[in-house]
């Protein structure tokens, strides 16, 4: 009897990832709509999963802008059961810059909830084997961000591998005054300091609802964006970061809900100028 009931769950987990392919993840993209159910795909599956929705966006003419990285958060990991960072896709489509202020539409998202966030700017790409030292050599710019991630899972109940397959839970990515990076910090290390022990207060219409530090982000975002690197090069058939691209490295507070008509501010302690978003329907 134990063996059939396994025999079962297996069978429906194979029709289960075998609906979830490229166009069908894609059209839920595109429509805002729920999953019928989790994936149930592994890890490694997922990312060739998503790297096939990847080749689908170019091929209708989207172009992408860069990477978001998850869950390096480690306070909230708990909350999401999520143990480990993960990566998604930026686009020209879901790329909104700015300077101190923006508006984004909430069209088409699923669940959505905001992050702040610290976006890098890259002036060329880090070699192999990077160090912190190499990033900053590569990284053109620095920037407060506030990225919309959502949920085609009922809730947001997932496991790692329906969030990478959910295109890194990406919808849409704001980015806020650009700095450059030696105007931050002269060097790797005083900027992975600078931005360790700055704080951000998160605030909805004017009330805060949660404070973060950037210390909460893998040690600090430089960090974070370290990792990434060393992780996109180990998945395969992922493009490396190049010239231009932005990488979003992962909320400083909890991820929050959003609706239409709400204004947020994100107020970064030096050396991050703030940044607020109205969302729009």
């Amino acid at each position: 009897m134990a063996r059939s009931i396994a025999a079962a769950y297996d069978e429906v987990f194979f029709h289960i990832a075998a609906t979830m392919t490229p166009d069908a993840l894609l059209d839920h993209l595109d429509q805002g709509r729920l999953w019928p159910a989790p994936s149930g795909l592994s890890l490694e599956d997922a990312y060739a999963q998503a790297l096939a929705v990847r080749q689908l966006r170019i091929g209708r003419g989207e172009q992408p802008r860069g990477y978001k990285v998850g869950f390096t958060n480690r306070t909230i990991w708990p909350r999401y059961n999520v143990f480990a960072p993960i990566w998604g896709c930026v686009w020209d489509s879901t790329l909104t810059l700015c300077e101190d202020e923006g508006n984004v539409s909430l069209a088409q998202t699923c669940q959505p909830r905001l992050e702040p966030e610290v976006v890098f700017g890259f002036k060329a790409s880090p070699g192999p084997g990077t160090t912190l030292d190499d990033l900053f050599a590569a990284i053109d710019w620095v920037a407060p961000g506030f990225e919309v991630v959502q949920s085609h899972l009922p809730d947001w109940k997932f496991v790692p591998a329906d969030t990478v397959a959910d295109g890194g839970l990406h919808a849409r990515l704001l980015v806020g005054r650009r700095t450059p990076v030696r105007d931050v910090a002269s060097s790797a290390a005083a900027l992975d300091e600078k931005l360790a022990q700055a704080r951000v207060s998160l605030l909805r219409n004017g009330e805060v609802v949660e404070q973060g530090e950037g210390s909460n982000v893998l040690d600090s975002p430089l960090r974070a964006l370290l990792h990434f690197t060393q992780t996109l090069r180990a998945c395969p058939g992922a493009p490396d970061l190049r010239a231009g691209d932005v990488v979003t490295t992962g909320t400083w507070t909890d991820a929050w809900p959003v609706v239409p008509g709400e204004h947020w501010e994100a107020r970064f302690s030096s050396p991050l100028p703030s940044l607020s978003v109205t969302f729009a329907g």
